[in-house]
């Protein structure tokens, strides 16, 4: 970032839900057409929050972590989520 950039008036994160929602990017094209792309997160993402992300670098550590999760879950709720 270049030194003169001024940031102290910004807000992390401040349209973080709307881009999870999709969003659409227009691309200018040299020749005067536009190219319109919608972007929509693929199903079953899911996004850390910034304070955890330093703990899960990926998603194999993310998996091995939720793995080791699921037997302290109720009995009733596993056998729900395998069906």
């Amino acid at each position: 970032m270049r030194s003169e950039y001024d940031f102290r008036g910004g807000v992390r994160g401040k349209h973080h839900k709307a881009m999870q929602a999709g969003y659409t990017i227009t691309i200018h094209n040299a020749d005067g057409t536009r190219t319109v792309k919608e972007v929509v997160p693929k199903e079953g993402t899911v996004v850390l929050e910034p304070d955890i992300r330093p703990y899960f670098p990926d998603s194999d550590s993310v998996n091995r972590t939720l793995r080791c999760l699921i037997p302290l879950l109720p009995q009733k709720r596993r056998a729900k989520a395998k069906a």
